[in-house]
Parts: C-alpha cells; structure tokens; sequence
C-alpha cells in the first residue's frame, strides 16, 4: 500500500518552479557569454589569466536547457525527471563552482537554490512521485 501525501510533496513543486528559473538563469548566462566578443580577466593565486568566456558559455547554454526541460518533466511525477534533474543540479553545482571566481556573488545565489532543490527531490520526490500517479 502506498504511504499518505503530505504537503511536503509541495517542495518538489517549489523545485520543479526552482529549476525551470535556473535553467532561465543559465541561458541567459550561457548567451551573454556566448556573444560576448571580449575576453574576461581573472584573478589566480599566479597572477592574471585572460578566459574566453564563449566556451564556458555554451556550457552554461546546454546545461541550461537540460536544465529547462527537465523542470517541466518535473511537474509530471516522472521517476526519471527526478533522477535526470538530481543529475543536472550536481553538474550545476560543479559549473557554478567552476564560475566562481569570475561571478561570485551570483555563483553562490544559484549553488544556494541548487542546495534547496536536491534537498527537497531526494528527501520529497517519492512522495511526489506518489502524488502523480
């Protein structure tokens, strides 16, 4: 027999809105640095080292989308949402990890909002899982 919903199925919801936000958020990041011309200078422990930016920035595009799409699979109660969106929030972490340096107060805003969503899909998403079906 299948456990009782509780309303805390509503914190996948919350994670479903979050990562479609998120995926916005990387596409935008992703296209801003795609079409910027102008290569970025970081600060390193050795000194300065100029980036370009447009590589890192498609990254940010495609994980973005993923990112997207997922968030709307999300909302269906799909088993493999959740595990595809657990999947695409660690390798957010890593990218925002990564950006760090260049965007630090942002990088920390979405590895925040990253924290939040794979709390509430692997502590919650059975239950919503449950609650789809």
């Amino acid at each position: 027999m299948a456990g009782k919903v509780t309303a805390w199925v509503g914190w996948v919801w919350f994670a479903a809105f979050t990562l479609i936000a998120l995926g916005l958020f990387n596409i935008t990041t992703g296209l801003v640095a795609v079409f910027n011309t102008k290569d970025v200078v970081a600060w390193t422990n050795s000194g300065l080292a100029i980036v370009d930016v447009s590589t890192w920035g498609w990254v940010h595009l495609v994980v973005g989308v993923l990112i997207l799409l997922t968030g709307f699979a999300l909302f269906g109660g799909a088993g493999w949402a959740r595990f595809v969106a657990i999947l695409l929030v660690v390798v957010n972490l890593v990218t925002q990890f990564v950006s760090l340096p260049v965007t630090p107060w942002w990088s920390l805003v979405v590895i925040g909002l990253d924290i939040v969503v794979l709390w509430a899909l692997v502590v919650h998403g059975e239950e919503a899982e449950r609650a789809a079906a």
